[in-house]
């Protein structure tokens, strides 16, 4: 019996610590409907994720090619990233690896192959890992 409430136990911690980490997340976009983020030690508050679409062309769509964070922590600040963009069904569209400034709240991911804005569908966000 005592390891059925240990087990009971455990799973609510867990869930807990997961909703947490879910909640961590602010997305800002006129078209992102999702997030996620695995929360590094060094970010205790939400981040915001945001992407402009560039200029409309005909047959593609509005596209982007790059995505911007704001709300880093300076304890944030000189660690890898790893920024996913993500389609409708989970699918990967477009990953952004580089590693944070040194200084400041906020960066924009290198240039990536242009997506476009309206397959994007949620996006998920790494630090220090």
């Amino acid at each position: 019996m005592k390891r059925v409430i240990g087990a009971i136990a455990a799973g609510v911690v867990a869930f807990s610590g997961i909703y947490a980490l879910a909640a961590s997340l602010s997305v800002t976009s006129n078209t992102l409907g999702a997030g996620s983020v695995a929360v590094a030690s060094c970010q205790a508050t939400a981040i915001n994720v945001t992407y402009t679409p560039l200029a409309y062309t005909s047959g593609t769509g509005y596209t982007t090619t790059s995505v911007t964070v704001t709300g880093l922590a300076s304890t944030c600040n000189s660690v890898p990233y790893r920024i996913t963009l993500y389609q409708t069904g989970g699918g990967s569209l477009v990953e952004a690896t580089g590693t944070t400034p040194s200084s400041g709240t906020s960066f924009t991911t290198s240039a990536f192959s242009a997506v476009n804005a309206n397959l994007i569908t949620g996006v998920a966000v790494v630090l220090g890992g």
